[in-house]
Order: structure tokens, then C-alpha cells, then sequence
């Protein structure tokens, strides 16, 4: 069989779908092969960074490995950027890479390059993959690609590259029938470490679990949500585990850390235990004061990497282990266990937020107020599958305030915070949903960044809903200006410049409306929901100086957050 048609076949004997990729001479075999196949589809971006979002964003939904291809250079290189998003936020891909033919290889010529386009992105990929590998020979790819896959999937999930040279691709190899891998179920949990951790949990007074992304990582949300309901404990969320809980839960506490809600952190402030699951306990969640955080608190931090757990909050109890195991494990324990309900803790917390609402923290801006206009969005789309969020004060305007059904899902670029996430990632996201029409949330400066795959939504009709807030300015850089630099605004609104989005989905053939004023915000998501299958854009005109508010104050605990602290050292944005 040619190596090219065995790929095309392995892939679809995996579950591959759908391929993401912009051709290029180095992978026409395997754009060839897929073709010929018939049963995977081919997806053609017009940027390789978007085919490597889109494939980010459909590994997340559907848990089968999502694949991109590109071409040897400049294909390749564009890709890097994807696959570094994929390995920090833990999303299993694929990423395969056509390079030139072995007899073009420099080897070792004391040369840049002999071979057109030859570029060695196995060695630029490696610190940002689990693995990755240059083909040697045709006789390797059944097992490297097997390889790739449990990988990709097992332990922390992540990126894989392998990179093929054209020879390769096109040589013809003997090949034994191809199967489904089967992945074990993962190794069952120590209980007398859970019996500890549960017993603990159990007298502890104003106890919080923090819901991180690594819980949908593991695929365990509904045993997370079993698990929840068994301990009657508030959950806080970090910005990667927004959708953990649908947002009616009455366990649902809110977003915490640099840009939370201001309730959730002072939860966290009021707590006196904590149990951490898939979470990194990062800068954006903890704020720099770290002693603050822990305090006197008693911390369980549960990570399937050991690295993660006491890397800067220290004297936390390390649970090693990866969610699904703990959970499964957890909930078994739990049949025959009787936690309290602690109605005191869970009204004050509830006090709290009825103290601060996160649509009272901009108050006096003029036009639309971000945080009402994200409730009215999400209330208007309830058929939607996802949000798909971009990276910057939009981000942080959604994870506060989106009221997110059961199984509809947050997907945004965590810790790359990589702009010109969210319109590639919601391609993946329509068509891993197929019936369900998708949303994506950008602001202007991030959907400049990838803003040439309308033409992507165009051409396969994609049921996109297309929100950009629109604020003339990188606004998240011109806040921490604001703060830091005496207003001066070099770049992000001095300097910078945004087009009429609803004139530039005019010229793509997508309908589109602007609105300017909170009066005209109910008619515009009537219009844009009119017709659930079709494409739309709606442009909403955001204040250039509207703030994202509560802000924790850099040097302060987290439950100190501006505007009503200061800031008492400079912190990155």
C-alpha cells in the first residue's frame, strides 16, 4: 500500500473525520490520499495557525485526536503556534508536516539548507510536543503512527508531530490490517489516600472545590458532576473550566483569579479548605501573593503530573493521580458516605455575590455594558454548542458573565492566550456539533488576527454566530497602560486601527448588523438568531476606555481587586 493511503486509512480507523490543513507541494501525496479515500473531510484554512485552532478546538469536543496538516517551511512554522496552545492547555492532536525528499535533506552539510523550503521543525516543535519525530524510512509509520495517537491520549493529553518526507509519503510498504486502538482504562486509585482526603473534606466548615481545566482534559465532567452532588461543596472555576458546571448549578460559585469574579475570590478569602483539581494554580488564578492565598487554609491539590503540585503554592497535599480514576474512585467511596450541606457557607457565598454583581463593576460607562450584553447574548443562545472566546478583555468579560447550559461548552486559549483563537476554534467547533450552530467571541484587535477564515465559514456555510466587541483598541494592553505607563497609549489605540466588521462580512456574503447602544441589543440578537443554520455577524461598539473590572490589585491578595485597590507592583497583563 502507498505510505500516503495507509495514513489516510489509519486516521479514519481512529475516528478522524475531518482534516484541517492549507496544501503545499509537500503534502499533496496525503491531501491525495484523503481525497481518494472518500471518508474523511478535507478542510482547507487559509492560514495554517487557523487549521491548527480548528483542530485544537475538535479534539476538545470529541476527545478523538484532531489533525492538521501542512506543508515543509513556511506551512510548518505557522503551525507552531497551534501546537503550543494544544500543549498547554492539554488538547490531543495530531500535527503532520510534509518535508522534503530525504535526498534533499542537508544531513551533515555544514549548510542552512540544501533542499527548497527544508526546515528542521522536528527540533522547533519539541519543546512545545509530547513527541516528535522525522520519518527515516516507509517500514516506520504504521508504528510511529500508532505511536502518535497513544501519545497524544494518554497521561496529560497533547500535541504529537511527525514530520514525512515526500519520498516517504509516496513509497509503498507492506501492511498488516488496521484496527481501532483500544486505550486501557486507567489504573484504579489508592483508597486509603481518598479515604483521608474525603475524611477531611467532611469537617471541613467552608470548604470550595476549584474546577480546573484538567477535568475535561480527562474526559471526566460527569463524574466531576456526580462527585458534586455527593459532597454538596461550591465550586469555583479557573478560566479553563468556566464550563464545568452549567451556570444555574447551585454549587456554581463563579470565575476566580486576576479577572474573576469578585465573589468567587473572596470565597476563596473566607474558605478554610481547598481541594484543586486540574488546575495549575497559576499567576492568572492565585495572584502573586501566594502566602495570601494559602493562608491557613488546607489545600489537596489533585494533578496527574507531579511537577504541578507545590511548584508555587506550597504545603498543599499532593494528590498524584489522573481525574478520571480519582473521580471513579472518589464516587464509589461515596455510595455509602453522608456529607453535610452546610447551608451557611453556601448562602454567604451566595450574599456575596448578590453584594457584588458582575454586571455592577462598570458602572457609569458609556454605551453597552459588556457584561449585561454577554447575559443577554447567552440567554439569546441557548441552541448553541460552544462559545468559542478569543484572548483578551472580551475573554474576561465572558468568563464572568456567560450562562452556560449543561453540555454547551468554553473553549478559548488558555495558556498560550493566543489571539486569533476563537474564529478557527469555532469552525471545530460547528463541525464537531453538525447540527448545532456555533458562537464565537472576539474582540477587534483578535479577530484581525485570523480574520481571513470567514471565507473558511463562507465556503462550508457554517453555522457560525460571529460577536465582535468592538472597542477601537488591544484593550487588555491599554488598560495596563492605563495603570502603568501614565495613559500613554502607543499601539494599542494610538497607532492601531479597526474596519467596519459588518462591511467586511458584507464582502464575505455574511449578514451582519452593528449596534451602538444597550437599546438595540435586543432586536440585533433576534435578527442574528433568525435563522439558527446561517452564518451571521454582529459588531457591538464598545467604550475605547471601558475597563475590565474586578481586576485583582498586582501585589495584593486576591481578594483585593481594583478598581477600589491599587496595584502595588507592575505585573504582566
Amino acid at each position: 500500500m502507498k505510505v500516503s493511503d495507509y495514513i489516510a486509512s489509519f486516521l479514519y480507523a481512529q475516528g478522524v473525520r475531518h482534516v484541517f490543513e492549507v496544501v503545499g507541494g509537500m503534502i499533496t501525496h496525503l491531501v491525495d490520499s484523503i481525497h481518494c479515500q472518500g471518508e474523511i473531510r478535507l478542510i482547507s484554512t487559509h492560514h495554517e495557525q487557523a487549521a491548527a485552532f480548528a483542530a485544537e478546538a475538535m479534539a476538545r469536543i470529541t476527545g478523538v485526536p484532531g489533525v492538521a496538516m501542512a506543508t515543509s517551511g513556511p506551512g510548518a512554522t505557522n503551525l507552531l503556534t497551534g501546537i503550543c496552545s494544544c500543549y498547554f492547555d492539554s488538547s490531543p492532536t495530531i500535527f503532520i508536516t510534509g518535508q522534503v525528499n530525504r535526498s534533499e535533506q542537508k544531513g551533515d552539510y555544514p549548510i542552512r539548507q540544501l533542499g527548497f523550503q527544508e526546515t528542521d521543525i522536528v527540533s522547533m516543535a519539541r519543546p512545545i510536543t509530547k513527541a516528535s519525530w522525522c520519518v527515516q524510512s516507509p517500514e516506520e509509520i504504521p508504528a510511529l503512527l500508532t505511536e502518535a495517537f497513544t501519545i497524544a491520549l494518554s497521561g496529560r493529553p497533547g500535541p504529537v508531530l511527525i514530520d514525512i518526507p515526500m519520498d516517504v509519503q509516496r513509497a509503498q510498504i507492506a501492511v498488516e490490517p488496521i484496527q481501532r486502538l483500544i486505550f486501557p482504562a486507567e489504573s484504579a486509585y489508592d483508597s486509603k489516600e481518598m479515604e483521608e482526603l474525603l475524611a477531611a473534606l467532611n469537617t471541613a466548615q467552608r470548604p470550595l472545590i476549584l474546577a480546573g481545566g484538567g477535568i475535561r482534559s480527562a474526559r471526566a465532567t460527569d463524574l466531576f458532576r456526580q462527585f458534586v452532588e455527593k459532597v454538596s461543596i461550591p465550586v469555583i472555576n479557573s478560566l479553563m473550566g468556566v464550563d464545568i458546571l452549567p451556570y444555574t448549578h447551585p454549587l456554581r460559585v463563579g470565575t476566580i483569579g486576576s479577572y474573576g469574579n469578585r465573589w468567587a475570590n473572596m470565597a476563596i478569602g473566607q474558605s478554610d479548605f481547598l481541594l484543586v483539581l486540574g488546575s495549575r494554580l497559576d499567576v492568572r488564578q492565585t495572584g502573586s501573593e501566594l502566602e495570601a492565598f494559602k493562608g491557613n487554609r488546607t489545600i489537596y491539590h489533585v494533578d496527574c503530573e507531579a511537577g504541578e503540585i507545590n511548584n508555587r503554592v506550597k504545603g498543599c497535599h499532593p494528590i498524584l493521580a489522573d481525574l478520571y480514576s480519582f473521580l471513579n474512585a472518589a464516587n464509589r467511596l461515596l455510595v455509602a458516605s453522608t456529607f453535610p450541606h452546610r447551608p451557611g457557607w453556601v448562602s454567604e457565598i451566595c450574599q456575596l455575590r448578590r453584594n457584588w454583581p458582575d454586571t455592577a463593576e462598570l458602572q457609569d460607562i458609556p454605551g453597552i455594558n459588556p457584561n449585561e450584553f454577554i447575559h443577554q447574548l447567552s440567554a439569546s443562545s441557548r441552541l448553541a454548542s460552544s462559545f468559542s472566546v478569543d484572548v483578551g478583555q472580551h475573554q474576561m468579560w465572558a468568563a464572568q458573565s456567560l450562562e452556560l447550559e449543561p453540555e454547551q461548552r468554553f473553549l478559548t486559549s488558555g495558556g498560550m492566550g493566543a489571539m486569533g483563537f476563537a474564529l478557527p476554534a469555532a469552525i471545530g467547533a460547528a463541525l464537531a456539533c453538525p447540527e448545532q450552530p456555533a458562537v464565537m467571541i472576539a474582540g477587534d484587535g483578535s479577530f484581525q488576527m485570523n480574520i481571513q477564515e470567514l471565507q473558511t465559514v463562507v465556503h462550508h456555510q457554517l453555522p457560525i454566530k460571529l460577536v465582535v466587541l468592538n472597542n477601537q483598541c488591544y484593550g487588555m494592553v491599554r488598560q495596563f497602560q492605563q495603570s502603568y505607563f501614565a495613559e500613554r497609549y502607543q499601539s494599542t489605540f494610538w497607532g492601531y486601527s479597526a474596519p467596519n466588521f459588518a462591511q467586511v462580512a458584507t464582502a464575505y456574503g455574511i449578514s451582519s448588523c452593528t449596534v451602538k447602544d444597550s437599546s438595540e441589543v435586543g432586536q440585533a440578537l433576534e435578527k442574528m438568531w433568525q435563522d439558527p443554520k446561517e452564518p451571521f455577524l454582529l459588531q457591538v461598539m464598545i467604550d475605547t476606555y471601558t475597563n475590565t473590572y474586578p481586576k485583582i490589585a498586582f501585589g495584593l491578595p486576591i481578594t483585593e481587586m481594583e478598581p477600589f485597590a491599587k496595584p502595588i507592583e507592575m505585573e504582566s497583563t
